[in-house]
């Protein structure tokens, strides 16, 4: 057993996970493959278990949009109105006079680059007060009820001046359905699973039931069982939180990042869109900002490289620095809210996934697990 095993091991069997299922790999091929704990009551986990990855279906949306990009379809200028003209409806929430809520036009013209790097100004209610009371107060549909008006959130800022995390890829792949004529789920399906043999990567998890793991909410020592999964058959697929997928699935995706945009010798990139992929694009003096929950039963606050800068490429987040014991400067990762989890490193040649189906999201033991686990893969390389 690898000191990393041994890591998931303990953690299930100290209640710090209800589960884990996690991966490494390298451009060449997967490098560790472990699986602790049970991921539904009498059924082990798996290398096939299918997870609800939510935000990790953020990178796939980014995936769709670059893809156009090196077609010539789209550009990261684009602006978001040029496509959907509906974006400038949607109004700055400048504070409240009580329950109602001073809104003014937006001052800056959102573009795809801005929706791909959480610079839009959408923001989710789960990190920002003013957002859920809004939702609240004015009687909004919340983003998983799969509506369309549920998308016409109210930006917190103007696009372009502060990280805010949010609906973006939500509205990034409207932009890419708006701009191919297909709809998101068949764009994927067509350009990214079936060339990656992501045959477990879904947006309905129909024939995948008995392989889906259960979602446990954290209850004193314990987990309780808990609903939470995306909407089914929604107005709008929202590639902020959407797929069904597993850790092999995740992994091929990831080598295929540290293939150079290409995987078992097909090409979902260029070089060019590489770039764009894994090179920072904020826009000036923007960072990512730790995000605090308002909403402590789903997430924690979120501070992935605390004194450390972070940046964001036009699909992932990106350590600016090397984390002492852990990923490379440069190193690529997000997350999704039910604690499934990865990292890219291409300076190392290293891609992992570390999935559990748990809230709150990024809670303590979580994180003392996710590190433990990170710095025993890299320990044993």
């Amino acid at each position: 057993m690898t000191e990393a095993e041994r890591v998931l091991r303990d953690a299930v069997a100290e209640g710090k996970l209800p589960f884990a299922v996690a991966m490494t790999g390298t451009s060449q091929g997967t490098t560790l493959s472990t699986a602790a704990g049970e991921a539904a009551e009498g059924r082990a986990a798996a290398e096939d278990t299918v997870f609800r990855i939510f935000s990790m279906s953020k990178a796939i949306g980014s995936l769709a949009a670059l893809i156009l990009i090196d077609r010539g379809t789209l550009s990261p200028e684009t602006p978001v109105a040029e496509l959907l003209p509906e974006w400038n409806d949607l109004q700055v929430l400048d504070g409240w006079d009580g329950d109602t809520p001073r809104l003014r036009p937006q001052r800056t013209a959102a573009t795809l680059r801005h929706l791909a790097t959480h610079t839009a100004g959408i923001e989710y209610e789960f990190w920002n007060a003013d957002v859920a009371k809004y939702l609240q107060t004015q009687n909004h549909p919340p983003a998983l009820s799969g509506l369309k008006a549920a998308l016409n959130y109210p930006l917190t800022s103007d696009p372009g001046t502060r990280w805010s995390y949010g609906l973006a890829l939500d509205w990034l792949g409207r932009m890419v359905e708006a701009a191919d004529g297909r709809r998101i789920d068949a764009f994927c399906r067509d350009e990214i699973f079936a060339p990656l043999g992501m045959h477990d990567t879904v947006f309905e998890p129909d024939g995948l039931t008995d392989r889906l793991a259960e979602v446990k909410m954290r209850k004193g020592d314990g987990f309780r069982p808990t609903r939470l999964s995306p909407p089914a058959r929604p107005e709008v697929y929202g590639m902020g939180h959407a797929l069904y997928s597993t850790a092999p699935d995740y992994l091929r995706f990831l080598r295929m990042v540290l293939n150079g945009g290409e995987l078992d010798g097909t090409r979902i990139l260029t070089p060019q869109a590489m770039e764009l992929m894994m090179q920072d694009q904020m826009p000036d003096g923007v960072s990512f900002e730790k995000m605090t929950t308002v909403a402590p039963p789903v997430s924690a606050d979120v501070d992935m490289f605390p004194g450390t800068r972070a940046g964001h490429s036009l699909a992932f987040l990106r350590n600016d620095a090397d984390i002492p014991g852990k990923r490379s400067a440069g190193s690529l990762g997000w997350a999704g809210v039910c604690n499934t989890h990865y990292w890219i490193d291409p300076a190392r040649d290293l891609a992992a996934v570390l999935m559990t189906q748990s809230l709150p999201f990024m809670e303590p033991p979580m994180v003392e697990t996710y590190d433990a686990f990170e710095r025993a893969v890299y320990a044993g390389i």
